[in-house]
């Protein structure tokens, strides 16, 4: 994971960036943001992001979230990538791996989209 994702993915880390409509990004807030953006603009990685973040206990199986329509090995690069970009964390248990959102991220995108006055 790389040094702007962990920022983000670290259980006490503070949201990466503030509204966009509060104040002019600073530049490591915008490679930041531009990092889990560009994570979530493939629609199929989105699609993983979304099965896991609404799959019950905020937790999923790989066997639970594969059916995007592309292979399992384009399943796990995409499931890398959001990791990587620090969006996922994974877990392996047995012969299967489970994904779930890494904490703060989600209120981190709803932070940085919503409108402050």
């Amino acid at each position: 994971m790389s040094k702007l994702a962990q920022s983000v993915a670290g259980a006490s880390a503070p949201p990466c960036c503030p509204s966009l409509t509060e104040r002019e990004l600073t530049e490591k807030e915008a490679e930041i943001a531009a990092a889990m953006f560009k994570a979530l603009g493939d629609p199929v990685r989105l699609r993983l992001f979304s099965k896991v973040a609404s799959h019950p206990d905020r937790e999923a199986c790989v066997c639970d979230i594969a059916d995007v329509g592309v292979s399992q090995p384009t399943v796990s690069h995409h499931l890398k990538k959001l990791r990587e970009a620090g969006l996922l964390l994974s877990e392996r248990r047995g012969t299967w791996v489970y994904y779930r959102v890494a904490p703060a991220v989600l209120s981190a995108l709803s932070g940085f989209l919503s409108m402050r006055d």
